[in-house]
């Protein structure tokens, strides 16, 4: 097997399959890239840690079919070193040669008979997807599925496509993310991605440099492939029933807030400044009649925070985790948010002004006399 590209073009292809490398493995040939050049001179790489696989392709000019795998680490920190040339490499008998300009190196490469194989022909549904409502959705979704391994079906993302929309939704059990949009498909279908894979799907969709206004979406019933142009991603799915989200969401509200966003976010972030300092993330939100006031005091000072509102129904006081309260405003675009209340110790909805694209749900902290 022999090849020759620029080192852009390697790198940038390295840059991508790496994603799926991981150092935590029991085995051996997961800490490798490989490298395969086909009949038609293609160049593809590939990775996979079992839960997620990533492949990406180029054109070559010069070369020998074939295919090695490399150590990851090694492979990468050699290329990145190079100069910014036409690097030669080519593999005998188990050596890899790399040749660039001045440079020359000889590593160890590995049969390629246990990797595991990307084989697209096994998946017989497909879905399509606008590559910017699909980047933006995960974006204000993912954050809030839950980090803790142990939690089964919500460490993951549900996509839920039916009756004409999709909708994404993220939940840890303090806080709930949902996105919708409209979106026309043949079937109703229900995926669990792991939040994990799904975010570096969205860095993937985001460095690919990807021309195509679609993304292309395989499904079988145990995984997914994300075609994003020449790079195809293959996640696994998680198995299990999702939790009925719809009826965590309260059906009416007794107290509607609208409020701008910039000004909300940024009297979050001072006043969780002292909450942090207390190691509590406890604020407090004092809603009156046209100001919305937030508090907050640690050993080390109290904090107070004024930001002008349109309210209809009565006055609350309700406490939060200023995290949990502060992170969905940072991914919403929206210059005017509606914030729904019902009791002190009921869930607040931070909603759009107008129509229902996203949709978060954060559970309050009991305040002391609630």
């Amino acid at each position: 097997m022999k090849f020759s590209c620029a080192q852009s073009t390697l790198l940038k292809a390295l840059n991508i399959v790496s994603k799926a490398v991981t150092s935590r493995t029991t085995i051996p040939i997961l800490k490798g890239i490989l490298i395969r050049v086909t009949e038609e001179g293609s160049v593809i790489m590939s990775a996979s840690d079992l839960d997620i696989s990533i492949e990406d392709r180029f054109e070559t000019i010069e070369y020998e079919p074939g295919e090695v795998v490399v150590q990851a680490k090694l492979f990468g920190d050699i290329v990145r070193k190079l100069p910014s040339d036409i690097i030669y490499m080519e593999e005998n008998d188990g050596n890899f040669n790399i040749r660039c300009s001045s440079s020359e190196f000889n590593i160890v490469g590995s049969s390629a008979d246990e990797f595991p194989s990307m084989n697209i022909d096994d998946y017989d549904e497909r879905i399509t997807f606008d590559r910017d409502i699909l980047k933006d959705m995960i974006r204000k979704t993912v954050f809030a599925a839950s980090a803790d391994e142990s939690r089964g079906v919500i460490t993951g993302v549900l996509f839920e496509i039916r009756n004409g929309n999709f909708n994404m939704v993220a939940l840890d059990g303090f806080r709930m993310a949902v996105a919708r949009e409209k979106f026309e498909s043949a079937y109703d279908q229900d995926l669990i991605i792991p939040a994990r894979t799904l975010m570096e799907v969205s860095k993937i969709i985001s460095e690919s440099g990807l021309e195509k206004t679609s993304i292309d979406v395989l499904l079988s019933d145990k995984r997914a492939v994300f075609i994003i142009g020449d790079i195809k991603v293959a996640v696994r799915l998680l198995s299990g029933d999702y939790i009925d989200y719809e009826n965590i969401l309260p059906k009416d509200s007794q107290i509607r807030v609208t409020i701008n966003r910039s000004d909300l976010i940024d009297a979050v972030e001072r006043a969780s400044l002292l909450s942090r300092a207390g190691k509590n993330n406890l604020i407090r939100v004092n809603i009156g009649e046209k100001i919305l006031v937030i508090t907050s005091e640690s050993e080390e000072g109290k904090g107070r925070e004024e930001v002008m509102i349109s309210k209809d129904g009565k006055d609350l006081a309700i406490g939060f985790n200023s995290k949990y309260f502060e992170d969905p405003l940072k991914y919403i675009d929206d210059e005017t948010v509606t914030l729904l209340f019902n009791t002190p110790v009921s869930p607040c909805i931070i909603k759009p002004v107008e129509g229902s694209s996203f949709e978060y749900l954060v559970l309050p902290v009991r305040l002391l006399g609630n």
